[in-house]
C-alpha cells in the first residue's frame, strides 16, 4: 500500500526539479533574512548568540511557507488531483507522499544550510548540531500542518493570505520547541527535552495531518 507514497514522492521530486526556481527562491529568502540580522545588529557576540535561535527558526518557518500554496494547486489545476482522489489507494497516503516530497525540497535544504548561517551568530559547534537537528525534526511537522492549510484553501481567491492565517498559529509550538532547543544548548541547559517534544509533534503531524488534509481535499473537490 505504501508503494503509492513512494510513487507520489518520486513524481513530485521530478516536478520540483523542473521548477528549480521555487527551491532556489526559498533558500535565497532564508539566506537573506538570516544574514540581515547580524548586519543590522552589529558585531555583538552575546546579543547575536541570544537572537540566533529565534531568527533562524522564524526564517526557516517563513521559507517553508513560501511553497505551501503550490502543494496541491498545480495538481488541482490540471486535473491530476481528481484522478488521485478516484484511485483505489487512500487519499491520505497520497497526501503523505506530497508532504514528504515538500519537506525534501524545502525543509531538508534549510536544515543543511542552517549550520553555515549559524556561524554568523557565533554559535558553538554543539549549538550548530542542535540547530541542524531541530530543523530536521521540526520542518516535517511544518510541512504536515501546512498541508492541512493548503487543502483547506485550495481553489480560494486570496488563498495564500488565508493559508498564512490558518497555519501560523499552529506553527507556534514547533517554533517554541525548535528555538528553545538551540537556546537551551547555548545557555548550557541541554536541549534534549525540547528535541523530544519536537519529535513528538512531528510524529503526530505526520500521523494525523495527511488524513485531515485528505478530508479537506475531498470537500474541495466536490
Amino acid at each position: 500500500m505504501f508503494g503509492i507514497v513512494i510513487a507520489v514522492i518520486a513524481r513530485d521530486l521530478r516536478l520540483a526539479l523542473r521548477r528549480q526556481a521555487d527551491i532556489v527562491s526559498a533558500l535565497f529568502f532564508f539566506v537573506i533574512v538570516v544574514s540581515l540580522f547580524p548586519l543590522g545588529i552589529g558585531p555583538e557576540p552575546d546579543l547575536l548568540r541570544k537572537l540566533a535561535p529565534g531568527v533562524l527558526w522564524v526564517a526557516a518557518l517563513l521559507a517553508t511557507m513560501l511553497s505551501l500554496p503550490r502543494l496541491f494547486a498545480d495538481d488541482h489545476r490540471d486535473g491530476t488531483l481528481e484522478q488521485l482522489a478516484l484511485a483505489p489507494h487512500p487519499l491520505g497516503l497520497v497526501v503523505l507522499g506530497k508532504v514528504v516530497a515538500h519537506w525534501l525540497v524545502s525543509g531538508l535544504p534549510l536544515a543543511l544550510l542552517a549550520p553555515v548561517l549559524g556561524l554568523q551568530f557565533d554559535l558553538s559547534a554543539d549549538a550548530l548540531v542542535v540547530l541542524t537537528g531541530s530543523i530536521l525534526l521540526g520542518t516535517p511537522a511544518l510541512s504536515g500542518i501546512g498541508g492541512i492549510g493548503a487543502a483547506l484553501t485550495l481553489g480560494l481567491r486570496g488563498g495564500g493570505v488565508l493559508l498564512s492565517l490558518l497555519v501560523l498559529p499552529l506553527y507556534i509550538p514547533v517554533l517554541i520547541f525548535g528555538a528553545g532547543a538551540v537556546d537551551a544548548t547555548v545557555t548550557g541547559l541541554g536541549g534534549q527535552a525540547h528535541l523530544s517534544l519536537l519529535a513528538a509533534l512531528t510524529c503526530a503531524a505526520l500521523g494525523f495531518a495527511p488524513w485531515a488534509a485528505a478530508a479537506a481535499l475531498k470537500i474541495a473537490l466536490e
